[in-house]
């Protein structure tokens, strides 16, 4: 089953209306600069309140630039299962989280680069677009040719311009492990449409089940 991200969550009704149609992961943005930061305090109450009602439920901090110190602070919290470095780190900056981190990159990498950065775990980083001056949430779409040839390798998130009419499409066509959305599913920056929300993972979700029943009844035709 293709893993689904909901990115830039800042209320706490967002975030649960986002688990109930079926979400695995949640991001929540603390760079300051961008239009869905959320404060550290009100991340810990939301984060705390999910965690109690949906232990399963994995929570992701979406850093660009910070310190070790900002990203451990939080880290410390506990209630942040993994971090996203969507800024310019370096991979030993990232490998110094112990597998807690993966890197987001802006473009599809080269085969090398990304090899240099993955994670021993899924996922092993993020894909998005580039955009001069912005660090992703931009709505435009990443290369999907690049990216599938990218995902015979690696298992990555794949964002960048998903919504609930391309992201079949999308995994179609790049067969990534996850998919992630922010803009995609919002009626404004930072506040998402829970109506986008439950198209976008049906979409998933549908192709899904396509994909697998297929598969099945390949399987079958063999032991004819």
């Amino acid at each position: 089953m293709t893993k689904i991200k909901i990115c830039g969550i800042t209320t706490l009704s967002d975030a649960q209306a986002a688990i109930e149609v079926g979400a695995d992961y949640l991001g929540f943005n603390f760079f300051p600069k961008s239009a869905r930061f959320i404060e550290t305090q009100k991340f810990i109450e939301i984060g705390t309140d999910l965690k109690k009602a949906y232990p399963s439920i994995e929570l992701v901090g979406v850093f660009v630039n910070s310190s070790a110190g900002e990203i451990n602070t939080i880290l410390g919290t506990g209630i942040l299962d993994l971090v996203q470095l969507h800024g310019d780190e370096s991979p030993e900056f990232c490998a110094a989280f112990k597998n807690k981190a993966f890197k987001a990159f802006r473009g599809v990498p080269v085969s090398e680069e990304a090899g240099m950065y993955a994670r021993s775990t899924a996922p092993a980083f993020l894909v998005d677009a580039v955009v001069k001056g912005f660090y992703g949430g931009t709505g435009l779409m990443a290369d999907w040719s690049a990216a599938a040839r990218l995902a015979k390798r690696y298992p990555f998130f794949l964002a960048g311009g998903l919504k609930p009419e391309n992201v079949a499409d999308a995994v179609r066509q790049v067969n990534p492990w996850g998919v992630d959305v922010a803009s995609g599913v919002e009626s404004s920056p930072g506040k998402k449409d829970i109506g986008k929300i439950n198209a976008f993972i049906h979409a998933v979700r549908e192709l899904d089940n396509e994909v697998g029943s297929k598969i099945t009844s390949g399987s079958s035709s063999e032991k004819l």
